[in-house]
């Protein structure tokens, strides 16, 4: 008899990395998807240097699920890529074009068509890997057609109506998060801006939730008896959603700088767990768990090593370049 459950343990590690990448390149991705919408050239300007310390190190932690994923639990892999290639795809392409973005716009300095041309890369690369991700999630919810292990569904099953929504709803979630991060990092005119754009987004979402959070019980069983069974117990973490939904609008609303942004990372985070909570353990669902997803014991142990040796490093490289880089970000001054 195992000591430890491996499995749990790489469960535990792969949830933790995929929590950080969305609620750490939610806002920066929130950002892209705003600038179009933006004041001026100079407002773009302080959206962009408020995150372009951080933006690499929070995608950091998608390396961290993604590479912990084929490491510990190869079956997921052998499913998800077939069933969700053109997702996936799709949202690896916009982080390149984001990525390039961020160090070309300021090399346009004087290019004015080049400038444009890269804003045009920086939002729409943040709006197509945004959508990407929630289009994911609703297949995951919606769960995929499999057989002895092996994906057996078509190339777009994962385009539904379902899934349009989730993608649209991370969509505006994610501007949510680049809002009440700018109210953080700005000043003057652009935070007065982001303000104004915060109650029409928080609404948005929240309208948004109560239909994912209506439909989601109606397009897989499991969530249904799982939500409806337990009354007492799952119904806490929507609760606690809400509570943090009503806390951004009430904070922005009183021009408080620091409280919105931290309660719609809690949104996030309780609608994340929510999300597990209302799936697990299956981790290819309908059919599989994540033991009968896991790699041999050996496998998983030895990576296990590695991976709680770099893990410490992490998180400190990430509170520090946070640490470094705290305060307001005004125009004309920034990481470039």
């Amino acid at each position: 008899m195992e000591m430890f459950d491996l499995s749990l343990i790489w469960a535990l590690i792969i949830g933790f990395g995929i929590m950080m990448y969305v609620l750490m390149d939610g806002f920066d991705l929130g950002l892209g998807i705003l600038f179009p919408f933006a004041p001026d050239e100079d407002a773009r300007d302080v959206m962009m240097n408020s995150v372009a310390p951080v933006w690499d190190g929070n995608e950091t932690w998608l390396v961290l699920g993604g590479a912990g994923l084929l490491a510990a639990f190869p079956l997921v892999y052998s499913v998800f890529l077939p069933a969700l290639y053109i997702g996936v795809f799709l949202m690896l392409a916009g982080l390149v074009f984001r990525g390039v973005a961020f160090e070309l716009r300021f090399k346009s300095r004087r290019d004015r068509r080049g400038r444009r041309l890269w804003n045009l890369a920086f939002s729409g690369g943040s709006a197509v890997a945004a959508f990407a991700q929630g289009a994911v999630v609703g297949t995951y919810i919606q769960g995929f057609e499999t057989e002895n292990g092996v994906y057996v569904g078509g190339p777009f099953d994962w385009l539904t109506p379902f899934t349009l929504l989730t993608g649209i709803g991370i969509m505006i979630g994610y501007a949510l998060l680049g809002t009440t991060w700018l109210i953080l990092k700005s000043e003057g005119y652009i935070q007065q801006w982001a303000y104004r754009l915060t109650t029409p987004l928080l609404l948005a979402v929240l309208v948004i939730f109560a239909i994912i959070s209506i439909w989601t019980p109606l397009v897989n069983d499991v969530v249904w008896e799982r939500w409806f069974g337990n009354l007492h117990v799952i119904w806490v973490l929507p609760a606690l959603t809400l509570l943090c939904m009503f806390t951004v609008f009430w904070a922005s609303r009183r021009g408080y700088e620091v409280l919105p942004f931290i309660a719609t990372l809690g949104t996030f985070l309780f609608t994340y767990l929510g999300l597990v909570v209302s799936k697990w353990p299956w981790i290819v669902p309908p059919n599989y768990t994540i033991w009968d997803a896991a790699s041999a014991p050996e496998s998983q142990l030895f990576l296990l090593i590695g991976v709680l040796f770099v893990l410490p490093f992490v998180l400190v490289y990430t509170f520090w370049s946070y640490w470094v880089f705290r305060g307001k970000v005004r125009a004309g001054e920034g990481y470039h």
